[in-house]
């Protein structure tokens, strides 16, 4: 809940700005054009908010702090006027910028257009009446020409995703404490219900198989639930990978209950002793991973990074990241098939550990 709304107050608010409006504006198409879409008041996500004025009154505005600053064309380009130096003022002079860029072009393919139609119809008349052909056709090619950028993310790229992708991490290797009942219910001397089973005729395998599944069982439908509360209650934008991101969840969460029946079978502790260490190394692997600060997965990744490869917390959010920011399955599926094998290890350490206990009395 907390995390839900954080970015709502970061958003950028629309930003007041003034243009001179005189001829030099007036017949210049690109300023023109670029700041009546960027200004346009039927635009939600408009940039500014546009006074067009005369330079004294723009000077006016600025002096009362009406505005962030204003634009005035001369014939050798822009001049931008501010008072401060903050977001919103970078933000204006980085579009008038951007806006130079661009004119450049269009001038640069106007002239070997009109070169051209020189070669094959000198007279200006023929000219004249190419202009506004000539004039549309640099517009389309200057579209063509420019640089063409693919953003191949997800729409709902936000930095707090990071946050909820460790709070399912840890979520599912809080399933080790479920891995933790479930075999102690096993073991003689960690209850009565162990005493019966170590000398039932029923095999031991199928118990513990049996009480695992129902674990799992148990911590899938708590997961469920996480799902359902953070997507219809606060919101949480998954994109389009939802399907892949519950796969990984549910082969954490199988990876976080193996965890908990290692760590039950190794410590030979009372159930409080193996329920705090469990909390412990989750708490700790989610701090790796990112939970309590974002920069921490990158700080464990660029100076110890096989912590992180060993750490299944990262192993799970580093799976959701390789869904959020790119555009092949290769990173996904590389943690997918480690949260297998630690799960494998994990049982073969539990495994055997479990065949070499030996009681001389209960």
């Amino acid at each position: 809940m907390a995390f839900s709304n954080i970015e709502d107050s970061e958003k950028l608010d629309i930003i007041d700005i003034a243009i001179v409006n005189d001829i030099y504006f007036d017949t210049n198409y690109a300023y023109k054009e670029t700041f009546k879409v960027l200004g346009d008041e039927e635009n939600e996500e408009r940039l500014f908010n546009i006074k067009y004025v005369e330079e004294d009154e723009a000077r006016n505005l600025l002096q009362k702090d009406e505005i962030i600053g204003y634009m005035i064309l001369k014939e050798d380009g822009p001049q931008i006027v501010v008072q401060n130096s903050g977001i919103d003022e970078t933000i204006f002079k980085y579009i008038v910028e951007e806006i130079i860029q661009e004119e450049n072009i269009m001038k640069n393919i106007f002239v070997e257009r009109v070169e051209k139609v020189i070669k094959v119809k000198p007279e200006e008349g023929n000219l004249n009446s190419f202009k506004a052909s000539i004039y549309k056709e640099v517009l389309e090619k200057s579209q063509e020409e420019g640089a063409n950028i693919q953003d191949i993310s997800n729409n709902n790229l936000s930095y707090t995703m990071i946050e909820f992708y460790t709070l399912i991490a840890m979520t599912c290797l809080y399933g080790g404490i479920l891995g933790m009942v479930a075999i102690n219910h096993n073991l003689p001397n960690m209850s009565n219900t162990g005493k019966r089973v170590s000398i039932s005729k029923t095999s031991k395998g199928k118990l513990v198989l049996s009480s695992l599944l129902a674990s799992y069982l148990v911590q899938l439908i708590g997961l469920l639930l996480l799902f359902l509360y953070t997507i219809f209650v606060i919101n949480v934008d998954y994109g389009n990978n939802l399907p892949l991101i519950i796969i990984l969840a549910m082969v954490g969460s199988f990876a976080g209950l193996t965890m908990g029946l290692t760590i039950s079978t190794i410590f030979k502790v009372n159930e409080n002793l193996k329920t705090g260490i469990i909390i412990s190394v989750t708490m700790f692997g989610c701090f790796l991973s990112g939970m309590m600060g974002i920069t921490m997965k990158y700080i464990i990744d660029t100076n110890i990074p096989i912590l992180n490869k060993l750490n299944p917390a990262s192993m799970i959010t580093d799976g959701f990241y390789a869904l959020y920011y790119y555009d092949t399955l290769d990173r996904y599926l590389f943690n997918v098939v480690s949260l297998c094998i630690f799960a494998i290890l994990m049982i073969a350490i539990s495994y055997f550990s479990l065949r070499r206990q030996r009681y001389d009395s209960i």
